[in-house]
């Protein structure tokens, strides 16, 4: 009937993968449906995804591809709102201060564009090396570190705090 080895994975690597694909696309429905397909997909050419070194890297780099490629058949007929909820892990330290500051951080990280927003999440989320971002994104490493550069200097400028200066007249006499 089915193939126990893919399921096995499926169920091992399900929340993880949902997890990954939250955070690329910031919204929970979408990344539900982003591997739902690409599970469908992984299935279909199980013997492929199970001869791979890295089996589960080989899976994120077809989610990421989905999103990256769902820009196009999605983007017209759905408006993504930022981050309503995101897959919780164990909570460290304040756990107010760090609910504010992440979602402050994935509201930024939502306004940035598709690859861009890929580099930063497989970089610092799923910790992979420009050449691994490369393999997966399909380009060089010296363009995911274009991306992680425009990406970053874009979050330090909307985080930037506004000086606000007023000039007050002063008498000379």
């Amino acid at each position: 009937m089915g193939n126990p080895e893919f399921e096995d994975f499926a169920r091992r690597e399900l929340d993880g993968l949902l997890r990954y694909a939250t955070v690329l696309a910031g919204d929970r429905e979408l990344a539900g449906d982003l591997v739902q397909d690409v599970l469908l997909k992984a299935y279909r050419k199980w013997s492929l995804v199970a001869a791979a070194e890295h089996p589960r890297a080989y899976v994120r780099t077809m989610v990421t591809r989905a999103y990256l490629s769902w820009r196009r058949s999605w983007s017209t007929r759905n408006v993504v709102l930022p981050f309503d909820e995101l897959p919780e892990g164990p909570p460290t330290g304040d756990h107010a201060g760090s609910v504010v500051d992440r979602d402050a951080m994935l509201r930024r990280l939502a306004e940035l564009p598709r690859r861009q927003r890929s580099v930063l999440v497989l970089r610092y989320y799923e910790h992979l090396t420009d050449a691994e971002i490369a393999d997966v994104l399909g380009c060089s490493a010296v363009t995911v570190r274009g991306y992680a550069a425009r990406a970053l200097a874009s979050l330090r400028a909307d985080s930037a705090p506004v000086l606000v200066t007023s000039t007050v007249p002063t008498e000379r006499s």
